[in-house]
């Protein structure tokens, strides 16, 4: 059985690594450029704007400089090797003064940009030309807009919380190798584009599937014989620890640091309901997180599979004498958990784009949702997920978009002090 185990792993990590001639470090930048265009908006289509001066400061000495080409775009070398600028902040500014006989930027107060440098790719910037634009916007049409934002989110959360929770409420592991499992779904689907020239639909398709059999995988050689020897949780929950950490270095060796995108998913037009904006992207995204929710739900609430899980979840004990096999529903959980947290992936990269450590990025928001909604409860991870996602989004309104993901935390810590089972969890005597 393990070594039947050990050859589909070998097959799942085969086919990701099939077609990467050389590691990502073998490609890395030899040098990190500003990149922009520069474009008159008052006419259309679009006029370039040539000869402007771009220049970049550190720590208030200029350090490179260019000018916009006849296309209007602009590239600008930073000196130095890219792995030495890492963590470097610089400011990028335009010289006003070279701007065409009536050109402006639409913001004549944002004429630079602070830019910390976290990875070896360039840097892309753009300054808005043209005519002055009103972008203020009425207190409600900011708290509609982030309202919509925030159901978005909350199903995304939704999609990559519940594997955590079924994997949570049929073995009681705590996984935090799961931000990986979620980063594998992205990332294999933007292999099979990126190398074999593959459209998204089949390539994320396959990423699924590949994310379910690495679920499978992970259970097999590495949860089922700990459980097996009886580990206990924290001990296990220290071991995923160490599992994520050496996954995402994988990552990171085969695929690098840079962000990717999916190709050949329009963004369409936005829609407008009234003043509020709505990607048809996301709203597609959502619908999709909706179906595969609501699928899961009815299978877990009617399927004697669903029956049998949820008898695992309450008893193990009781159910393995009633005569459920235990070890089937587990593995079960983790190719089902598996799939959704590949797909959460795939979802969330088509939304925000993505790079190694996606899944642990968003792992915080995550946790704050299941732990919020309550530990294995399907119902309690969807509604936590829905809560979270709107407290994140609203808290822009008063937070910097650069704290938002805070407010996960505090939700997080908040119902640990006061209610540790969650809105929907039971209440459970410990020792």
């Amino acid at each position: 059985m393990r070594l039947r185990t050990a050859a589909l792993l070998s097959i799942v990590m085969g086919v990701l690594l099939m077609g990467l001639t050389s590691p990502a470090q073998a490609a890395t930048n030899e040098a990190i450029d500003v990149t922009g265009k520069l474009a008159d908006t008052r006419t259309d289509p679009a006029k370039p704007v040539p000869g402007v001066k771009i220049s970049v400061e550190k720590d208030g000495a200029e350090i490179a400089s260019g000018t916009s080409g006849a296309d209007g775009s602009f590239s600008i070398a930073l000196p130095g090797a890219p792995i030495d600028l890492l963590g470097e902040v610089i400011t990028v500014k335009i010289d006003t003064d070279t701007l065409p006989e009536g050109a402006d930027l639409r913001d004549p107060k944002k004429t630079s940009y602070k830019v910390t440098i976290k990875t070896d790719s360039d840097i892309q910037i753009n300054y808005a030309i043209g005519p002055a634009t009103d972008n203020s916007v009425g207190k409600l049409t900011e708290i509609g807009q982030s309202g919509i934002n925030g159901i978005f989110l909350g199903l995304l959360l939704a999609l990559a919380a519940l594997g955590l929770s079924l994997v949570f409420g049929t073995t009681g592991l705590t996984n935090f190798a799961h931000g990986e499992l979620i980063t594998f779904g992205a990332l294999a689907a933007f292999l099979f584009q990126d190398q074999w020239g593959w459209a998204f639909f089949p390539a994320a398709l396959l990423a699924v599937i590949l994310s379910g059999a690495f679920g499978l995988a992970n259970d097999r050689l590495l949860w089922k014989p700990l459980r097996g020897r009886g580990t206990g949780l924290i001990a296990m929950m220290i071991v995923s620890i160490g599992l994520s950490i050496f996954l995402r270095n994988i990552y990171q060796y085969f695929f690098g640091a840079d962000n990717h995108q999916y190709t050949g998913v329009p963004a369409g037009k936005l829609w407008n309901i009234g003043s509020i904006g709505i990607s048809p992207k996301a709203f597609y995204i959502a619908v999709v997180c909706v179906v595969v929710l609501v699928v899961v739900s009815l299978a877990v609430q009617r399927t004697r599979l669903g029956k049998a899980t949820r008898a695992v979840s309450d008893n193990p004990a009781l159910a393995a004498s009633s005569g459920i096999d235990v070890d089937r529903v587990i593995t079960t959980i983790w190719i089902v958990g598996g799939a959704l947290a590949g797909l959460s992936g795939i979802m969330w990269g088509l939304t925000n784009g993505f790079d190694y450590q996606v899944g642990n990025k968003i792992l915080l928001l995550v946790f704050a949702a299941v732990t919020l909604g309550g530990l294995g409860t399907i119902w309690g991870t969807m509604a936590g997920s829905i809560i979270v996602g709107l407290l994140v989004e609203m808290s822009s309104i008063i937070l910097p978009s650069e704290l938002k993901y805070v407010t996960a935390l505090v939700v997080l810590v908040l119902i640990l002090l006061v209610r540790p089972q969650g809105l929907l969890g039971r209440a459970e005597r410990v020792g």
